[in-house]
């Protein structure tokens, strides 16, 4: 059932199966909060999609031929005003998922995820949220311990209270308006929280501190 006066979020899909990005498609327009303005099948195609179309965000496939995700994903976030990037992945990339991260991907999700969790990731996404899939940071996590990349972090315990609640959700996905309604704060305020947050953990992105968060189990 289509939802009635929603703006869409406007999104870009690539990924170099066709059927799959067909499916898709079908998938996350199903409803009215989503309009995917284009789709790729590799890098370039990509970037010109971006270039021409303006998205809110978009669903990035990492190995595609010629240009593959990677190589798009580095040079988009390297634009001055990028659409929010979330990789979409499969159980046996955590090396890409990972490097994906590092360059500043805003989360990664499974191909085979739930229509609705596809449909709220691109939401949040739009939203300034982060998307982590569960199952993927499960496996992520011990992966990045042992090659010594996104490591515990000391500077935790430097945290105020506020600013750990407003870590805890960031690692839950939550938007900065999310977060504003659920601390009764103003979306000004977390913005300030969010950016201190992650200058204090030394971290680029929600993401990366997002992961922080999950490395110690919310313990901190």
């Amino acid at each position: 059932m289509r939802l009635p006066d929603v703006v869409p979020v406007r999104l870009v899909l690539a990924d170099d199966e066709a059927l799959l990005r067909r499916g898709l498609r079908v998938l996350l327009e199903a409803d009215g909060r989503v309009r995917v303005v284009a789709e790729a099948a590799d890098g370039a195609a990509l970037l010109e999609a971006v270039r021409r179309y303006r998205p809110d965000v978009a669903l990035v496939d990492v190995q595609m031929p010629g240009m593959d995700g990677l190589s798009a994903l580095r040079a988009l976030l390297a634009w001055t005003d990028p659409p929010a990037v979330a990789v979409l992945t499969t159980f046996d990339l955590d090396d890409y998922v990972a490097t994906a991260l590092e360059l500043g991907a805003q989360g990664f999700l499974l191909k085979d995820a739930e229509p609705e969790t596809l449909v709220r990731a691109v939401v949040d996404l739009a939203a300034g949220g982060a998307v982590l899939d569960p199952r993927i940071t499960a496996r992520l996590l011990p992966r990045l311990r042992e090659a010594g990349r996104f490591r515990e972090n000391p500077q935790l315990n430097t945290l105020s209270a506020r600013e750990k609640q407003v870590l805890a959700r960031i690692a839950s996905g939550q938007s900065n308006s999310t977060i504003a309604a659920g601390l009764g704060l103003s979306e000004a305020t977390v913005k300030s929280y969010v950016s201190t947050v992650l200058t204090k953990l030394g971290v680029e992105n929600r993401v990366q501190a997002a992961l922080v968060a999950h490395q110690v189990g919310g313990t901190w």
